[in-house]
């Protein structure tokens, strides 16, 4: 039994307990995980055991408690420093730190329109202008990204950090609605979905027999 505990939800769904594992995976932590099925009526009740929010996903490490993702991400960063979840560089850093936050705080239409489905055959559907608009910002921040920085890797930054975390549910979320990408942003996409963790996610996904239908689009 690990001495770290993360508390998910649906990993078919919930892209924010995605994007807390996958930092967790990637930098090679032991811990053990709980999954919560969400949108059902014991689901907050048993959510708040773990999460003062009534949120997930949350982390238990020790006295430590933490419950909202890029929180988590920065306390992983924190604690176990060699796994380099952010870029030495501190100009990378900060630019790292800037599109994580901005994932965080934004792109509500392609989050609306474009839930994270993982087990969804693979279709386009109608975007609406404003999620054309999300997907051309994330786009932009993707070439950036690779363009400045990711000459020592296939990730954002070279090697993967947590913006490639905060950006992997996203990356699901245009294989699965079969959204036109360029070569630099097909190739980026390509590098997080076939990343053994996403491989292992994506399993557990499918195995699930949970079945929510507001996302089922």
């Amino acid at each position: 039994m690990a001495d770290l505990t993360i508390i998910l939800g649906n990993k078919n769904y919930s892209s924010w307990s995605l994007r807390a594992w996958l930092a967790a995976r990637q930098a090679g932590i032991a811990f053990d995980e709980i999954v919560i099925p969400l949108y059902r009526p014991e689901s907050r009740e048993k959510i708040l055991a773990h999460s003062p929010s009534g949120k997930v996903p949350a982390l238990r490490h020790g006295a430590a408690q933490v419950w909202e993702s890029l929180a988590i991400c920065e306390y992983l960063a924190e604690t176990f420093p060699e796994a380099a979840l952010w870029p030495r560089d501190a100009a990378a850093r900060a630019a790292a730190r800037a599109v994580s936050t901005e994932m965080h705080a934004g792109f509500l239409p392609l989050r609306r329109h474009l839930p994270m489905n993982l087990r969804r055959a693979i279709a386009a559907r109608q975007i609406p202008g404003e999620v054309e608009a999300d997907i051309n910002r994330i786009c932009a921040i993707w070439r950036d990204c690779r363009a400045r920085f990711g000459a020592k890797g296939p990730f954002l930054f070279g090697g993967f950090t947590i913006a490639d975390a905060m950006y992997a549910p996203v990356a699901t979320r245009f294989h699965t609605y079969a959204v036109a990408l360029d070569r630099v942003c097909e190739a980026y996409g390509q590098a997080i979905m076939t990343l053994p963790a996403m491989q292992e996610w994506i399993e557990a996904a499918h195995a699930e027999p949970w079945v929510v239908e507001n996302f089922e689009v």
